[in-house]
């Protein structure tokens, strides 16, 4: 049924297409498909750059209000530095011992010491041969 319906369309029947005419429909069909691929992509293109650039405005908008409604902050002294945590200061002495080493070492002490790492002094690592 439907073969008799193409093939009036057509004016010819499927057998009577010559290589040449099959080739030729073969890539009119796939012109057709792509180029409905490339319609669609441009189309989902500009819809995301349209949500974007409505997103981007949004949010500059926000922050704008944001900036008015802040209230005005007074200058103030320089922040002095923060206290280190008590015994966490100073710098370890490395003899012969590397960066990793030394790390694996404190974290061992303080792992059977049951005491936080950064409660302990560590002075001077070397290693002992």
């Amino acid at each position: 049924m439907m073969y008799s319906y193409v093939s009036s369309m057509l004016g010819t029947t499927l057998t009577d297409l010559s290589i040449g005419e099959a080739a030729k429909t073969a890539v009119f069909g796939y012109m057709v498909d792509f180029g409905g691929i490339v319609i669609l992509m441009i189309v989902l293109f500009c819809t995301g750059a349209f949500f974007k650039s409505r997103d981007a405005k949004a949010n500059a908008r926000k922050k704008e209000e944001a900036q008015k409604s802040a209230p005005v902050a007074a200058p103030t002294a320089p922040v002095a530095e923060a206290k280190l945590a008590p015994g966490s200061a100073g710098h370890v002495k490395l003899n012969n011992v590397s960066d990793k080493d030394a790390a694996m070492i404190m974290a061992i002490v303080a792992d059977k010491m049951q005491t936080p790492l950064n409660e302990l002094h560590f002075i001077s690592i070397r290693e002992v041969k």
